[in-house]
């Protein structure tokens, strides 16, 4: 299981993810261009000690990312509040690689069309959406739920 964050612009959330990923032993792949550099102390503080555990790969662009994916054979499985197929109603595998856009702006038309699945999580009908991080969190963890490639507790 695989996340990916499409250009995050909020170090703090990204973060916050990166050390979901460590701790959870889900490998990491940021698309470029991120709006923070990685030395941002709010990047640095959300992802604590946590940052050289993550097997972070660093793509310089949609296209770069999209090369490693193809040669990978990886499912592109997308978040996004505009899908009509909740989460939790959604068969995943061990290889798939979970998409989270740009908090600001979302994804762009070509990622939504490149994607093999568009998921939302579903919340009341008068509010917006979740905070990327708590969204990356709940899909992850169904994912590894249902694919059972959790981290054993020991």
């Amino acid at each position: 299981m695989q996340i990916a964050l499409f250009q995050p612009d909020i170090p703090q959330n990204t973060g916050t993810i990166l050390r979901l990923c460590a701790c959870l032993d889900v490998s990491a792949h940021i698309i470029e261009p991120a709006g923070f550099d990685t030395s941002d102390r709010h990047f640095r503080r959300a992802g604590m000690d946590y940052l050289d555990q993550v097997r972070l790969k660093r793509h310089d662009s949609w296209s770069k990312f999209e090369e490693w994916r193809t040669e990978a054979g990886c499912r592109l499985i997308l978040f996004t509040t505009k899908a009509a197929k909740s989460y939790l109603d959604f068969a995943y595998t061990a290889s798939d690689v979970l998409l989270f856009g740009r908090e600001s702006a979302g994804v762009t038309d070509a990622v939504v069309a490149a994607a093999d699945a568009r998921l939302v999580i579903p919340i009341k009908p008068s509010l917006r959406s979740l905070n990327v991080a708590v969204s990356a969190a709940m899909a992850v963890g169904e994912a590894l739920r249902q694919t059972g490639s959790a981290t054993s507790v020991t």
